[in-house]
């Protein structure tokens, strides 16, 4: 039997993995650890589908230089097949017709799907400076 906390280790792990595969492009990896129904939101509220983001990731009109957590990534366990991650990132980004480099709150919310954890939302919000 798997432990809470080796669960939480890999949703980590995973989550590790998931910013990995957006900055390499790595669209093979990128695709299995989203949902297919996942949604992004953000820092501005636009909603994403994951075809949408990964298409701006396939064709460069997306490009992360860094998505780095900043401490622990924090985990709270919804169920058994569900957890919600949160943690401060450092991100440097550019996009078509802007760039974008600053830190946020990022929380995703995984399922577990066919044996394996899938982000299936996921929301940036700005830290403000004081």
């Amino acid at each position: 039997m798997v432990s809470d906390a080796n669960i939480e280790d890999l949703l980590r792990d995973t989550e590790r993995a998931r910013l990995r595969a957006l900055i390499e492009a790595d669209l093979d990896t990128a695709g299995h650890l989203h949902a297919d129904d996942y949604q992004l939101i953000s820092p501005g509220g636009a909603v994403h589908s994951k075809a949408e983001y990964l298409a701006g990731i396939a064709d460069g009109s997306l490009r992360y230089r860094r998505f780095d957590p900043e401490g622990e990534i924090m985990v709270r366990r919804l169920g058994p097949s569900a957890a919600a991650l949160r943690y401060r990132v450092v991100i440097d980004t550019t996009w078509e017709g802007g760039e974008d480099a600053d830190r946020f709150w990022h929380t995703d919310i995984y399922e577990l799907r066919d044996s394996r954890w899938q982000a299936v939302w996921s929301q940036a919000t700005r830290i403000r400076r004081s």
